[in-house]
């Protein structure tokens, strides 16, 4: 997505939900933060791409993916070149470029969006995964960065599908809208959705966007969120070490540490 048109959605969006028809409690978020406590297991994390923006830590478990499916990247970036030099294949989608990345050996890529729907300018994740012939039994990993459509993406997104994902990196957009209440059961669906079969093992608010209140409780606007599948690790503890320190900060903005209410008990 262009930048314009990603600042024309974030303007619709909160012109939509200054005055919300209903609003989430404040019992509703404590339970939604108390879902996506990050837990720390048995697998360490290791960092993947540059230090800082584009960068992201994912539990060192990588032999035998076969493939790992980034949207919303732009042109190949450095998270993606670590993943073909161990071997992985990628598979990038974005339709913003004006300069297209030509697909060669094991780097392919499809001129089109991910979204909730398959037209000329919108893929499904399903329908994308299905195209690219990969083993349909093979593990994979999902690193997504799609400026909001990642709610309609997931939300369509079958469980056998996401199960093949061993690791999911993802960047949440308009956190600070969950002020919405049905803004906010639509994430909290996706969410859970995310949670049945993966744990939540990191976390990194992006300090493009700075923070909001709601309620009692501080929301980063843009988080980076990393998800482990369960039969891949054990569950040891709750992690309560933030930031990570091989966590960077994204832009020249200041310094935005992930909010304790979202790691620690509250």
């Amino acid at each position: 997505m262009r930048k314009n048109e990603f600042v024309e959605l974030r303007k619709k969006y909160t012109v939509d939900m200054l005055q919300p028809k209903s609003q989430t409690s404040e019992d509703q978020f404590r339970s939604f933060l108390n879902l996506l406590k990050p837990q720390k297991t048995n697998i360490d994390l290791i960092r993947l791409g540059p230090e800082g923006d584009g960068g992201y830590l994912i539990p060192d478990d990588l032999q035998g993916i076969a493939a790992c499916f980034s949207p919303g990247v732009g042109t190949i970036s450095g998270f993606e070149e670590d993943c073909l030099k161990k071997k992985i294949k990628v598979f990038c989608a974005d339709k913003s470029l004006d300069n297209k990345p030509v697909s060669q050996g094991n780097f392919h890529f499809l001129d089109k969006f991910i979204g909730g729907e398959n037209n000329t300018d919108f893929i499904t994740l399903e329908e994308w995964v299905k195209n690219s012939c990969i083993d349909k039994n093979a593990d994979l990993m999902l690193q997504m960065d799609i400026q909001g459509f990642e709610y309609d993406a997931l939300e369509i997104v079958h469980d056998f599908l996401l199960n093949r994902f061993r690791i999911v990196v993802i960047e949440f957009h308009f956190l600070d809208l969950l002020i919405d209440e049905s803004y906010f059961k639509k994430a909290e669906m996706v969410f859970k959705k995310l949670l049945k079969n993966h744990f939540c093992v990191h976390l990194h608010p992006n300090n493009c966007c700075g923070t909001m209140e709601l309620h009692s409780f501080s929301v980063p606007r843009t988080m980076e969120f990393t998800f482990f599948r369960k039969n891949r690790c054990i569950q040891l503890c709750q992690a309560n070490e933030f930031p990570h320190k091989l966590d960077y900060k994204n832009t020249q903005n200041a310094d935005l540490h992930l909010p304790e209410c979202w790691y620690s008990k509250y």
